[in-house]
């Protein structure tokens, strides 16, 4: 499982996220996705624990808590969708 983390400052490093979640147990990795054309913070990211336990632990005690002057958005990850080839556009008879 992963716990997502949003409205994070963008000067927050991986290893600033991962000392706030080592306070409620053992961060096993943790991910902060940049934009691809600045290479700044997007505003969120990932983090996965050692257990469960601890990982409801981090959510209940950090969602909505202010850390560098923002509230933290934390709960469990949703799983990634699967991005296919999407087309616009209604289909119909180009005969």
């Amino acid at each position: 499982m992963s716990i997502y983390v949003g409205n994070l400052s963008y000067d927050v490093t991986q290893e600033d996220l991962s000392k706030v979640f080592a306070e409620y147990g053992s961060v096993k990795r943790v991910q902060l996705p940049t934009d691809r054309e600045t290479g700044r913070s997007r505003g969120f990211g990932f983090v996965e624990m050692q257990s469960e336990d601890e990982e409801s632990s981090a959510i209940q005690a950090l969602d909505g808590a202010e850390w560098m002057g923002r509230a933290m958005k934390v709960n469990k990850a949703r799983p990634r969708e699967e991005r296919g080839n999407r087309r616009s556009g209604g289909g119909g008879n180009w005969g």
